[in-house]
């Protein structure tokens, strides 16, 4: 039996050329502060609503959605020959601007504050993480009962010898995307050898519905303080730090010379340099030890080790931790932590382009099969989060730490005080460890639930 051809569709959006893609990001980021910072008028109600974090994130996705822009796209030449083209936006600033935002913002972090924040912070991770195990298969039977065909194992496209199409397969890489990240995720799809023709599907629900879910994250932040009164949280511990913090900061306050902000970005991309420099050295010799371990769920358990994301992520907080205790971190005084900001806030952009709002409407199925998957962990961290009275900081970052891993994580526990990033990356770090044996429950609990 043949396979049925694929038409081709020519997507290539409007512009480009990266050059144009990032200017045009940076006018929207400096529309939306602008406007953020006006006091009276539409704009000043308007922003009381929806914080400018989640303007900086929904915009760029706006412009994806309209063909303006786009991360990724297929040009149909006049010979009718398909190429692909792609943005390495997201790439640059996840690589370079994120280590750099983190050692900055890690700066004049007071460590033993962030140890005294309490256990509430793990418990919400690991309560994310229980939310995402349960989900999957909670997700399978809800959508199985009333769409049994979303379930149905597609006959097309034939998969290769030791590939499979069952549904659950696939669905398994989005649990190791959702508790560790991208190096989990791809470990789940060679444990489970789902057909890799059928994968592309699973990464659109990935970016949907963990895109739609930080979307309404980032909205929470803005009434965070009616939520954490509805949750009775005590922000005590929370709000000792970033006064702490901030106090410092007064404290070392300067107008920054010309040599100040020589020296900051000396630190910042100096860091990024070694991070990347020992993260490779370390990914391919954690790679030679993962692949002399014996094939199978304890190889890929450690796949994680293996991934230079994941070590230079590590390089750049424990950089970021050791300066603090150093006189390096007076630098807070000349804007460490604000140069820290605007990249964050490029990062947030370069995330939002990659969200199509259209994608939703792809596979319906398996989209409410992810975003009932998501209403689960987020019922449970709420529900979890009201019985021990944690505040919505631990609710979002934990959640994060989860589904978004240490690109997103620092990102939401930023837009709470550039203090609390250190947070979200230890929480993301610690995400990466416990991926795979997670996904690998979730996707046994999912196997059960598909054929009940």
């Amino acid at each position: 039996m043949q396979e049925t051809a694929e038409i081709l569709k020519d997507t290539t959006p409007l512009f480009t050329n990266d050059t144009i893609v990032f200017g045009l990001l940076m006018v929207c980021l400096g529309v939306i502060f602008y406007t953020s910072h006006l006091k009276t008028g539409f704009w000043n109600k308007f922003y009381k609503i929806v914080p400018a974090l989640f303007m900086a994130y929904i915009v760029p996705a706006f412009l994806t959605t309209t063909g303006l822009i786009s991360p990724e796209w297929t040009t149909i030449t006049e010979s009718g020959e398909a190429v692909s083209g792609s943005s390495k936006l997201y790439y640059m600033s996840s690589r370079y601007l994120l280590p750099a935002a983190l050692v900055l913002m890690t700066l004049s972090i007071d460590l033993k504050g962030v140890f005294n924040l309490g256990p509430k912070a793990l418990i919400m991770f690991l309560t994310g993480t229980v939310g995402i195990i349960l989900g999957g298969p909670i997700a399978i039977l809800i959508i199985g009962t009333i769409s049994p065909e979303t379930l149905s194992t597609p006959i097309f496209p034939t998969p290769a010898v030791g590939e499979f199409n069952d549904v659950w397969r696939g669905l398994s890489t989005l649990s190791g995307s959702w508790i560790g990240g991208g190096a989990n995720q791809t470990a789940m799809l060679e444990i489970y050898d789902y057909n890799q023709k059928l994968y592309g599907g699973m990464v659109f629900v990935d970016i949907v519905v963990a895109n739609v879910w930080m979307a309404i994250i980032l909205i929470g932040i803005g009434k965070s303080t009616k939520i954490d009164k509805w949750l009775k949280a005590d922000t005590s511990a929370i709000e000792s730090l970033k006064n702490k913090v901030s106090d410092y900061a007064k404290k070392v306050d300067r107008n920054p010379t010309l040599t100040d902000l020589m020296i900051l970005a000396a630190i910042a991309f100096g860091t990024v340099s070694f991070a990347h420099l020992g993260a490779g050295y370390l990914s391919s010799f954690f790679e030679d030890f993962v692949n002399s371990l014996e094939a199978g769920i304890t190889r890929n358990i450690f796949t994680f080790l293996s991934s230079s994301f994941f070590w230079m992520i590590t390089l750049t907080t424990i950089i970021g931790i050791l300066l603090s205790f150093t006189k390096a971190r007076s630098y807070e005084g000349a804007g460490a932590s604000k140069f820290g900001s605007v990249f964050i806030y490029i990062l947030v952009a370069s995330i939002g382009m990659k969200m199509d709002l259209m994608l939703i409407f792809d596979n319906l199925g398996l989209i409410a099969i992810g975003f009932v998957w998501m209403i689960i962990h987020a019922g449970l961290l709420i529900l979890v989060a009201k019985l021990i009275k944690a505040p919505y900081f631990f609710l979002a970052v934990g959640s994060q730490a989860n589904v978004g891993g240490a690109a997103s994580a620092p990102i939401v526990a930023s837009a709470f005080h550039p203090s609390l990033a250190t947070v979200g990356v230890l929480l993301a770090v610690f995400g990466y460890a416990v991926g795979t044996i997670g996904a690998i429950l979730c996707t046994v609990l999912m196997q059960l639930a598909s054929i009940s």
